[in-house]
């Protein structure tokens, strides 16, 4: 893939995980019932080396979470080639954060997923279909 040919994909690519961070963590810390609708039905998030997979089972791990306020201060994204996921728009995102937890002290931490292209409707939905969550404490 010639170098003008990648930034085609690179562009797009950024601008929906801007747009996806945003709604996520808009859904996580004000609308958190319906954060499973971001995430294909087949998705796994590893939440600080947890794994939990499926939306039925995210939606009750999301459930019994605190309330939240998280705050991204680093995104980065990438598209990744058509080669590793053949017929499939997917796009690797990372950000580092902090996030508050209700009744907890706030927190750094990191999160990494890769988004996946749904058509739906004739649009394009961007949806999770892996994803890692840790927090970052820092060593005293």
């Amino acid at each position: 893939m010639a170098s003008i040919d990648f930034k085609t994909y690179v562009d797009p690519a950024c601008r929906a995980a801007e747009e996806f961070v945003n709604v996520c963590c808009t859904t996580m810390d004000q609308r958190r019932r319906l954060l499973p609708r971001l995430y294909t039905g087949t998705a796994t998030l590893v939440w600080n080396g947890n794994a939990i997979s499926g939306q039925e089972s995210l939606s009750e791990f999301f459930e019994v979470l605190p309330s939240s306020e998280f705050q991204i201060n680093v995104l980065g994204c990438q598209p990744v080639h058509k080669e590793a996921t053949p017929s499939q728009t997917t796009v690797l995102v990372v950000i580092w954060g902090t996030v508050k937890f209700e009744g907890n002290k706030q927190r750094d931490f990191n999160q990494n997923f890769l988004l996946t292209a749904q058509a739906s409707r004739g649009n394009t939905v961007w949806k999770v279909a892996s994803g890692c969550f840790g927090f970052q404490d820092r060593a005293s």
